[in-house]
Order: C-alpha cells, then structure tokens, then sequence
C-alpha cells in the first residue's frame, strides 16, 4: 500500500482555495492590455488560484470614460473613474494606463496604502523608478515590471534574479517592434522609410502618433530600465543616448546590404574597462550588424535581446516585444509571483543600486563608423576625406564610391558618392571630422552616420 509524503495531497489535484481567501486586485486602465489581463484573470481563474494558494478577486476597474463598452470581459459595474479611492482598498494593483502622471501618484498612493504594485510603464520606471523603488522598500510591498521590457519576453526576471550571482558585462537588443518591423520592410522590399511606416500603422504595428517608437524614446526608456538592473546602478532615461530611424534611408539599407549587413536600432548597456576602473553606458541607435550575427535574422516586429555575462556566456531571449495577449502574459506572471508574496508574507525582490557606477559620455567611447557622404567628383576628393579621418585618428576600413547623375546646366559640376567604413575610433573624432567635412564646400552633404557594431 502506497502512502503519500508530508504535506503533499494524495490526489493529482489540491482543492482550491477557499473563495474567503480572495486578494482584492484593483486595474488601473482597461485598453488593449488591460483588456487582456482581465479576460486571462477570468479565463484562468481557478489555475491562477491554485497556483497563488487565494482567489483573485479584481474589485474595481479605473477608467477616463465610462460610457464606452469594452467587451465582456470588462464588467460595466466594476468600472470607476475614482482611481484613488480604487488603490486605497485594494491589495494589489494592476497599472496599465501609462504616461507619468496620474500612474506616478496612484501607485505610491496604492503601496503607502499597502498595495502591491505590477505595471507595465517602461516610461515612468526609466523617468522615476528610484521613488517606486523606495516606496515598496518603506511600506513592505512588491514592485514587479516584467512588461515594461521586451512584452512577453522573460527579461526583467533573468536579470534581476536568475543572473543577480553573474556580472552582467554587455546587453544588445532590438526591443522595439514597431522600428523593427519599418527596418526590416525596407530591407526585404526595398521601401522608404515613409512608406514603411505607413504599411506599420495600417497593420497596427504603429501608433498614429509613432514619435516615441521612431524617435528612440521607448527603446531609450528599456535601456534604462535594463542598465540599472544590469549593473546595479540607477540609469536614468535622461542618462541614455537617443537616436531614432527617421535619417535612415533606402541608400543606406543598400550599403548595409553590400556590406553583408543589416540596419537594426539597438539598445545598447555596457561595462566600459578603463585604467581608473570601469564607466557603464546606455545607448539607442540605429546600427550595422553582419548578416550572421544573432539580432540581424529578428524579423517584422519580434523583438530579442542578447546578453554577455561572464559565467553564463552568451545569452539570447526572442519573442513578440508588443501587443495585449504578449504584454498581458507577462503581467500576469508578475500577478502569480506578487500575490504568492502576499499570500505566504514575503517580500520579493528589491532594488540594487550599491554599485552607482559612473556614466560614460558618448564622446569617450570608441565605435566603428559607416560614414555616407556627397561630394563633388574631382582629382583629390578622396584623399582629402581620407586625410581628415587620418589627422583625427580614424583609420579607413573600405571604400564604395559612385558616379551620381550629373545636374543639367552649363558648367554644373560632376557628383559622386562615397561609402566609408571605418575601423573602431573615438565618437569625438568622429564629430571633430564630421565638422570639418561641413565646413569643406567640397562636402556637399554628410548623407548618414551609423555605428558597426557585433564585429
């Protein structure tokens, strides 16, 4: 006769909790995500039990309007424009509205209040995370954000527990789809970056209002998030470098091609090694990968994100980075983990900044550049372009040069492109040239500037 071990039922299945043992779960937004998160919450709802040992019990929606009919799984009598009176009597908060404010004061009002608090807002965690941080660490509470980074993609956990015994030494990823999806239109079908993006926003993939994508300022606002959690410092959005894809062009999708490569915007955190210690970066642009480096094969708008560590080696976490059932899932992993928190009285994991390492600036650091110039076509052009990198420092890695059409008119002088790549030198040599070639009449124009990076 068989017996069963201490503490373990002796049928496949526990009996679920009692419904008196229900967590009060307040969501503030009812959009796309938040739409989704509480039609998994329903859907899911004696798993989700079972899994966290106590009911979820969602006891108020917060929402601007509440006239407007958002489906089945939004409960017209749940919904409330009073989000503060909401957070006060809940035990914990799903946020999914966005932007800095009201979500700022709503959530450090939920924690005061003894809430825990899972959001999705990469925005005002990159703006101002120290003070969430120090609210959950005051009240005893949980702060969880696993979908502020890369959407359904396990990212934030990894890093800030699976790899806290490793030293994280470099994170490179694509963690914005929508740019992504315009990047890789261009290269498949060889469209402008205006007629991608219009393609991006009929399919859904981009806002009506693509500022932030486009512009960097998501990628930039991830990158933060990841820097601090990487190196345990604080890493604000002001601290990262932006660039966006609006400059990239269909000449350059062309010369990446020539060169074996793809354009792609990246995320980019990294330890910098000097001779006084170490510096740490953060930065998003638009980029040159080979053909065969891991990121350059992600494909519409999949986000991925590859990371160095020194005893786990090179890592790599690919996904859909967007959407509300991608985002939601992620949400509701946070969910599980904060409510079992909550129900067996621990705590999860907190902020770690001890290390405070120093930002490196732009200028100090060394990258390899692909430089797109139009110039006239005379005797001695290239080897004065060639002559300016030199006296900077910068060493010439390949040269593609072309014969552009000719303008009609008497006199009017022949013009050429030229392609330059360059071996790895300083970004203020690189601008210290790049001045010089403005002020050179010679120089009709600096066509592009990208950085060579996965070499």
């Amino acid at each position: 006769m068989s017996q069963t071990s201490p503490g373990h039922p002796s049928s496949p299945e526990s009996p679920a909790p009692a419904e008196s043992s229900a967590l009060r779960v307040a969501v503030l937004g009812a959009g796309t995500v938040g739409t989704e998160v509480l039609r998994l919450i329903a859907q899911q709802r004696q798993d989700l039990a079972h899994r966290i040992g106590a009911h979820l019990e969602v006891v108020g929606i917060a929402v601007r309007d509440l006239t407007r009919d958002r489906g089945e799984h939004v409960p017209a009598e749940l919904l409330t424009e009073d989000a503060s009176v909401l957070v006060r009597e809940a035990d914990l908060v799903i946020e999914v509205m966005g932007g800095i404010e009201p979500a700022r004061t709503l959530l450090l009002e939920a924690m005061a209040h003894g809430a825990s608090v899972v959001t999705a807002n990469k925005a005002l965690l990159a703006q101002d995370g120290a003070s969430l941080y120090e609210a959950a660490d005051i009240h005893g509470v949980d702060l969880y954000f696993e979908a502020a980074v890369a959407g359904a993609i396990p990212l934030v956990r990894p890093v800030r527990e699976s790899l806290a015994g490793d030293r994280i030494q470099r994170v490179l990823g694509i963690v914005n789809g929508t740019t992504n999806y315009i990047l890789d239109a261009m290269t498949r079908t060889g469209v402008s970056f205006d007629e991608a993006l219009a393609d991006a926003q009929e399919l859904g993939y981009a806002e009506a209002e693509p500022t932030a994508d486009i512009q960097g300022h998501d990628a930039a606002a991830k990158a933060s998030i990841l820097a601090s959690l990487a190196f345990h410092s604080r890493v604000r959005l002001s601290d990262v470098h932006c660039e966006g894809i609006t400059e990239v062009s269909a000449q350059d999708i062309a010369a990446a091609g020539r060169m074996g490569r793809t354009i792609k915007l990246l995320s980019i955190v990294e330890r910098v090694e000097e001779e006084t210690g170490e510096r740490i970066s953060a930065r998003v642009y638009p980029a040159l990968l080979p053909e065969e480096h891991p990121l350059s094969s992600v494909s519409e708008a999949y986000n991925a994100v590859f990371i160095e560590a020194d005893a786990a080696g090179s890592l790599m976490f690919y996904g859909q980075g967007a959407g509300g059932a991608p985002t939601a899932s992620a949400i509701l992993g946070d969910v599980v983990s904060a409510a079992r928190q909550r129900v067996r009285g621990g705590v999860g994991p907190r902020e770690s900044h001890y290390a405070e390492l120093e930002q490196i600036p732009l200028e100090d650091l060394r990258n390899a550049f692909y430089v797109s110039l139009t110039v006239q076509d005379r005797p001695g052009v290239l080897a004065e372009i060639a002559g300016t990198l030199s006296g900077n420092g910068i060493s010439i890695s390949t040269i593609h040069q072309e014969l552009l059409e000719t303008p009609e008119g008497e006199g009017q002088q022949a013009l050429a492109h030229i392609g330059i790549s360059t071996h790895r030198a300083l970004e203020s040599a690189m601008t210290a040239s790049l001045d010089v070639f403005s002020a050179n009449s010679t120089v009709l124009n600096i066509d592009s500037v990208l950085r060579i990076e996965g070499d």
